[in-house]
């Protein structure tokens, strides 16, 4: 899913992120895109043929920022319970740093779901690792057995990520620490051990 991508392009990744945000995909013109980008649109179109391509890098490079803090907080010390606590702050964490693409992201669901790279991505960034703290959890002891650790997982993704993107639409200013105590109290409530 990873594409090379010059500096310039991952150094304007907020502002074209703010332009799909601020106008829809649909309205959203390439030569918009290069405006942000600060490139001529001809320097865009040696990159990517249009502005799908130009919405699937984007959700892509927040996938995989999303993967590696996922990564890093699974991968950590502690219980399973600790550390999925760690994973639900970090998917925060990468939501409140890239906040234009969450914003897209909630406004054009349908099409981003349509992109097989961007499910895939999801899959790998967080379903796996959280599904293996599942089973870990089973484990240690320090969640509870779940019968479906794939459907777990996803809801706990879904659940996190529409606290976020309305605290992202809808509050003045994003307070990740906020939406984590909410997200963090539901999910780890539901699967406490005992």
């Amino acid at each position: 899913m990873a594409r090379t991508v010059p500096k310039w392009l991952t150094l304007a990744e907020t502002e074209i992120a703010d332009v799909f945000a601020r106008t829809g995909y649909d309205s959203t013109r390439m030569e918009e895109i290069a405006v942000a980008a600060g490139v001529p649109r001809a320097t865009l179109y040696y990159h990517f043929k249009g502005k799908d391509e130009v919405l699937a890098w984007l959700l892509g490079s927040t996938l995989e920022a999303l993967g590696g803090a996922v990564r890093e907080a699974a991968n950590g010390r502690g219980s399973a319970r600790q550390r999925l606590e760690r994973v639900i702050r970090a998917q925060l964490r990468v939501m409140g740093e890239r906040p234009g693409a969450c914003r897209m992201l909630i406004a054009d669901l349908e099409r981003a779901g349509r992109m097989p790279d961007i499910a895939r991505g999801v899959a790998v960034a967080f379903f796996l690792p959280v599904v293996g703290l599942l089973e870990e959890g089973k484990a240690d002891g320090s969640l509870r057995a779940v019968r479906d650790p794939q459907r777990m997982a996803s809801a706990i993704f879904g659940a996190v990520t529409v606290a976020a993107l309305s605290s992202l639409v809808m509050d003045a200013s994003f307070e990740a620490e906020a939406v984590a105590r909410v997200a963090i109290d539901l999910v780890l409530r539901g699967l406490a051990a005992g």
